[in-house]
């Protein structure tokens, strides 16, 4: 898992993978505030971006999940969310496999999980190796929340 601001995207480059870099590029070259929620290709199936507007939930609304052939960086536009995090190994058996359809595997425990609020403007970049659990309230449920999440495939 990476942590990192936008704002600080030149000073952070040198020590990201390219894959990494041009998703971050994407995020930094658009006007993200006014473009209309759905999918983005920025190249095809092999990196594309999905603006989301939502409300947070309850973290036990919410199912860790992770990925087998893409990674994530969850970036917020605005308003803020907490994403629990943990390595793989601490989450518990699969409970829902849409790793075919959606490359997507769900869970019902991870054990160990940190919490990582992202607030206007910061990313995390979830690998493979990751579990994490995305759109939780950092303090209130339901409150607005605008990101882009821009899948990489590894």
């Amino acid at each position: 898992m990476i942590f990192g601001r936008l704002d600080n995207f030149d000073l952070e480059r040198a020590s990201l993978p390219e894959a990494v870099l041009e998703g971050l590029r994407f995020l930094s070259e658009t006007d993200l505030a006014s473009v209309p929620a759905g999918r983005f290709d920025i190249d095809g199936d092999r990196i594309f971006a999905n603006v989301q507007d939502g409300l947070t939930r309850a973290k036990d609304e919410n199912r860790p999940e992770s990925h087998r052939r893409y990674l994530d960086i969850q970036y917020v536009v605005s308003g803020a969310e907490t994403i629990g995090f943990a390595p793989l190994a601490k989450a518990g058996p699969v409970t829902e496999d849409l790793a075919e359809t959606s490359d997507l595997l769900f869970y019902d425990v991870m054990n160990d999980e940190m919490p990582l609020v992202l607030s206007e403007g910061s990313y995390a970049v979830f690998y493979p190796w990751d579990v994490h659990r995305p759109g939780c309230a950092v303090s209130n449920p339901g409150e607005k929340v605008r990101k882009v999440v821009v899948k990489i495939r590894l």
